[in-house]
C-alpha cells in the first residue's frame, strides 16, 4: 500500500507531513517509556527486539502474496510491531522502514512519506493496539488468547488502512473518480490482505509468546507470571506461603523463560534474512492491492516519477548484478541489514536516554535538602 507521488495532490501531502512528524515526534516521546521504564530485565530486551521487529517487518514486506486474480498483498506491520514493542515504538518502526524504501528503493513516493507513515504506521498501529488490548479484557487469560487477539487486530487494521487511504484520496486525490468504486475497491481486496497479514501476525507473535512471552509488550499484564514461594523446612507452620504484593510483581517481571533473549533475536534474525535474502524471490510479481485499484480505476494517471529511480537498490535489486536471484536477493539483505542498524540505533539511543533521566532523577531524590537556620 506504498503510496507513489503524484497520488495525493500537494497541499493534502504537506498535511499528512506535518501529522506524521507530529505523530514521530510524539512516538519518540512515547518510546522512552516503552523501551524499559518499569519493565524490569523485559526492558533491557526491549531496545534489541524493536530493532529486529524493524527489519523483519522490512523483509516480510518483500514476499507479496497472491489474493486474488492478478493481485497480490504483503505485510503492512502496524498491528506486528504494536503487540510486541508497543504502540510509540511501533509507529517508529513502521517509519524507519517506510523512509529507508522511498530513500534506497525508490519504493513509496517521498513526497508521500508523511502520507505512508499516517496510513502505514500511524492507523494500523492505532486500530490494531486498541483493537488487541480491548478483546484481551474479554478474551479469557490464556496464552492461546494472545494470539487470537493478534490475529483480529491484525485483520482489521489492513482495510483501516484503506479506508484511510480513500479518506484522504477523497480530500486530495489529483484525479477526477468515483469514490463509492475507489473504496469498494480498496476495502474488499484489503480485507484479503488483511487476513495474510493476520496469519504472520499471529504466527510471529505466538512463536515470541511461546518462548519469551515477557518481551510481548502489548500483553505483559496478562502474561504475568505470579510467584509462588514453598515453605521453609525451619519456618514455622503459620508462616504465608505468598510472596507480598509487591514481591510478586518484581519477581513476575524477573522470571521470563530459561531461553536467553539473545537465542530469540538470533533466530528472529535468521528468520529476517532468509526472507529478505531467498523467499523474497518467490514473492508475486502482481500489483499489490493499491496498484491494482489504481490502474483500474485511473488513479495512477497523474504518478510522477520516483526521485530515487535512479538509486542503485531501486526496485529491490542491485543494479551491476545481471544475476535475478542474487540481485535482489542482495538488495534485500541490504536493506534489511540498514534497516536493522538504523532502527536499533534509534532505540537504544532513547533507552539510554530514558535511563539517564531516570537516574537523574533518582539521584536528585536522593541527595538531602538544603536546611538553613535562622537566629
Amino acid at each position: 500500500m506504498h503510496v507513489p507521488d503524484g497520488f495525493i495532490d500537494a497541499p493534502v501531502s504537506a498535511g499528512t507531513g506535518v501529522l506524521a512528524a507530529v505523530a514521530v515526534a510524539a512516538s519518540l516521546r512515547g518510546a522512552r517509556r516503552e523501551l524499559g521504564g518499569g519493565l524490569g530485565e523485559a526492558g533491557e530486551r526491549t531496545a534489541p527486539l524493536a530493532g529486529l521487529v524493524a527489519a523483519f517487518i522490512f523483509a516480510v514486506q518483500m514476499l507479496n502474496f497472491p489474493v486474488a486474480a492478478g493481485t497480490s498483498g504483503h505485510l503492512l506491520g502496524g498491528a506486528l510491531a504494536a503487540i510486541l514493542v508497543g504502540p510509540c515504538t511501533g509507529v517508529l518502526c513502521v517509519s524507519v522502514v517506510l523512509l529507508l524504501q522511498g530513500v534506497l528503493f525508490a519504493d513509496g513516493g517521498l513526497t508521500a512519506l508523511g502520507t505512508n507513515i499516517t496510513d502505514m504506521g500511524v492507523v494500523t498501529v492505532l486500530v490494531a493496539y486498541g483493537l488487541f488490548r480491548a478483546l484481551l479484557r474479554v478474551l479469557p487469560r490464556r496464552r492461546s488468547a494472545v494470539t487470537v487477539a493478534s490475529f483480529v487486530a491484525a485483520l482489521v487494521s489492513v482495510p483501516a488502512a484503506a479506508v484511510a487511504f480513500t479518506a484522504l484520496y477523497a480530500l486530495g486525490g489529483t484525479t477526477d473518480v468515483s469514490l463509492g468504486k475507489v473504496f469498494a475497491a480498496m476495502v474488499g481486496v484489503h480485507v484479503l490482505i488483511g487476513v495474510g497479514e493476520a496469519v504472520i501476525t499471529a504466527a510471529t507473535v505466538g512463536a515470541v509468546v511461546a518462548v519469551r512471552p515477557d518481551l510481548v509488550y502489548a500483553a505483559r499484564d496478562r502474561l504475568s507470571v505470579r510467584l509462588e514461594l514453598r515453605p521453609s523446612p525451619l519456618a514455622p507452620a503459620d508462616e504465608p506461603t505468598t510472596a507480598a504484593p509487591h514481591e510478586q510483581e518484581s519477581a513476575s517481571a524477573k522470571a521470563p523463560s530459561r531461553r536467553s533473549a539473545r537465542s530469540l533475536w538470533l533466530a528472529g534474525l535468521a528468520v529476517t534474512v532468509v526472507c529478505a535474502g531467498g523467499l523474497s524471490f518467490y514473492a508475486s510479481a502482481s500489483p499489490d492491492g493499491l496498484e491494482k485499484v489504481a490502474a483500474d480505476n485511473g488513479i495512477d494517471e497523474k504518478a510522477e516519477d520516483h526521485a530515487a529511480e535512479d538509486s542503485p537498490l531501486a526496485d529491490y535489486g542491485v543494479g551491476d548484478i545481471a544475476n535475478a536471484r542474487l540481485s535482489g536477493g542482495l538488495a534485500g539483505v541490504i536493506g534489511a541489514g540498514a534497516t536493522l542498524a538504523v532502527g536499533s540505533g534509534v532505540f537504544v539511543v532513547l533507552r539510554r536516554r530514558r535511563r539517564g533521566v531516570d537516574g537523574s532523577a533518582s539521584t536528585e531524590a536522593q541527595q538531602p535538602a538544603d536546611v538553613s537556620t535562622e537566629r
